[in-house]
């Protein structure tokens, strides 16, 4: 929801969106968008198994990123989109590795290491249990907020900062004044582990998503188009050293090689409420917020779109200047 032409602005957000999976095996922006993987490769006796092939591809849109293992049997993997994933590892003289379902979310680096058994390649060996989510490269703490939580969880007026609050260091700031009226209407001064009410770094897939003149919030999207975010509430990497406080850093919605959508609306209407005992009338707000996403393939594996929209339309009569004060009786 954005009072300022909402058409216009999450259009060029869902154009930023479209272009950035245009290039998905080529840049990545901003390190912080995105997660990693790292790992050591061994064979049956635990030593180090060099020159094997490690693939991890990407389930929803079939995008694959590859190395090769060093002499010690590492691997890194960066700069990979979050989402779901398979990990592949193949080597010469051993079985085929595969482990499915490996869900990472944004700024997450985490280690899977692969014990590798004896056998034709041909063969494969697929590990069912869930891959260890551990961060062991990164000693900030965070909380990520997923697509369902941002859906689900009531929000009046959808705004998506509130869900800030959900981290267990953040916190509206007392006496908040930051947020004048020359920002968004929905910039929002949080403190986020004890710091300034203005000393959050906000990242949006990315890019730099602060106010240059009052250090608070742009806007998000709204929630059917974000994919999640997460908020990183101390030890901050030197990367993010933009504000002392904590990070918020949110990721959009994407197209993948299936055709997927929505369409939705909100009602708030005081007809459907209890009228305040002291009010005269009932409330004369009337809000509807209506649209939908769509994002597909354009070219499958390789060019994929991503747009949505959402409207707001507001009823209400000027403020009320009677009030009635009760007697003691």
């Amino acid at each position: 929801m954005i009072r300022v032409d909402p058409a216009k602005l999450f259009t060029t957000l869902a154009l930023a969106t479209a272009l950035g999976s245009v290039s998905v095996g080529v840049s990545y922006g901003q390190a912080v968008a995105v997660a990693s993987v790292a790992g050591t490769v061994t064979d049956p006796s635990g030593s180090p198994l060099p020159g094997a092939q490690v693939t991890m591809t990407q389930s929803q849109t079939g995008a694959v990123r590859a190395t090769i293992s060093d002499q010690g049997g590492r691997y890194v993997l960066p700069g990979l989109p979050v989402g779901p994933y398979t990990l592949s590892v193949s080597a010469k003289g051993f079985k085929t590795y595969q482990h499915p379902n490996i869900v990472l979310t944004v700024a997450q680096n985490i280690t899977i290491n692969v014990g590798m058994q004896l056998g034709e390649v041909s063969q494969t060996v697929e590990v069912s249990a869930q891959a260890s989510m551990v961060e062991t490269k990164d000693n900030s703490i965070a909380q990520v907020v997923d697509q369902r939580r941002i859906n689900d969880l009531p929000l009046n007026g959808r705004q998506a900062t509130q869900l800030i609050l959900l981290s267990g260091a953040a916190t509206p700031a007392p006496g908040g004044d930051m947020a004048t009226s020359k920002n968004f209407f929905s910039s929002v001064t949080y403190s986020v582990a004890g710091g300034q009410a203005n000393g959050t770094n906000y990242y949006l897939d990315g890019g730099d998503n602060n106010d240059t003149m009052t250090n608070v919030n742009l806007p998000f999207p709204f929630p059917d188009a974000l994919q999640e975010f997460n908020v990183e509430t101390n030890s901050l990497p030197a990367r993010n050293g933009l504000h002392p406080g904590g990070v918020v850093n949110v990721v959009t919605a994407s197209g993948t090689n299936a055709i997927h959508g929505d369409l939705f609306e909100y009602l708030r209407n005081g007809d459907v409420n209890a009228r305040n005992y002291f009010a005269p009338v009932h409330d004369s707000l009337k809000r509807n917020q209506y649209g939908g996403t769509v994002g597909g393939a354009i070219v499958k594996d390789k060019l994929f779109y991503f747009g949505g929209y959402q409207g707001t339309y507001v009823r209400t009569n000027p403020p009320q200047k009677i009030a009635f004060v009760p007697t003691q009786a």
